[in-house]
């Protein structure tokens, strides 16, 4: 089993900035990609970032220029650094992670979800 424990959130400003961490815990051969997304009230969950086991990164456009996403291999944690946020910002984030539980098999996870919230 694998868990995913997402920290960071609250509340900011709009201009303002804010870092995301989600750290993975648990039983695993390795984390394959990681990423971010997102889900505002009445919304569908959406893609923010995304980064691979190399380092390859992919972005929503409405985040392209102001948020970065990161990762600590050696932590099992990744990062989304926010900033310029936006009212239209404001929603739920959950942390995804693709991990290799056995030399062939992977699973996806999610975490818990973290609020971040963009008003002023």
């Amino acid at each position: 089993q694998v868990q995913l424990v997402e920290s960071g959130g609250g509340l900011v400003q709009p201009g303002g900035s804010l870092r995301l961490s989600c750290a993975a815990s648990g039983s695993f051969v390795r984390i394959n990609a990681m990423g971010w997304y997102r889900q505002a009230p009445g919304k569908q969950r959406e893609l923010v970032a995304t980064i691979t086991l190399i380092y390859n990164t992919n972005y929503a456009d409405f985040v392209k220029g102001r948020f970065t996403i990161s990762r600590d291999n050696a932590k099992n944690t990744v990062y989304l650094q926010m900033n310029s946020l936006k009212p239209e910002d404001t929603a739920v984030y959950y942390c995804n992670a693709i991990v290799g539980v056995s030399t062939w098999s992977t699973r996806e996870y999610w975490g818990q979800g973290t609020q971040v919230t963009v008003s002023s």
